[in-house]
């Protein structure tokens, strides 16, 4: 009798052990995952700024050119010769 009892304490004692390192290890995976996700996040967000800073790179490489500058200030800025009258049609 004082035999089972002592096995079934320490039966009891594994089980609960094994269950704390089943629960730490669940723990530890949803972690991994969330910050997996989160990487992936970051990585197609920094994508999308290598793609912004190409484009703005051509941009202002194309701003060098005289030509390009004046035809970007009157798109962009509504910008205009002195008598010259521009008239915006949208």
């Amino acid at each position: 009798m004082k035999r089972d009892l002592g096995r079934k304490f320490w039966i009891g004692i594994a089980m609960l052990v094994i269950l704390l390192t089943l629960l730490a290890a669940g723990r530890n995976l949803i972690h991994a995952l969330k910050i997996r996700g989160q990487i992936r996040e970051l990585e197609q967000e920094k994508a999308l700024y290598e793609e912004k800073i190409a484009r703005d790179s051509t941009l202002i490489e194309r701003l060098k050119e005289d030509d390009f500058l004046e035809q970007y200030a009157r798109e962009h800025y509504h910008m205009q010769r002195k008598g010259e009258k521009v008239y915006i049609i949208k």
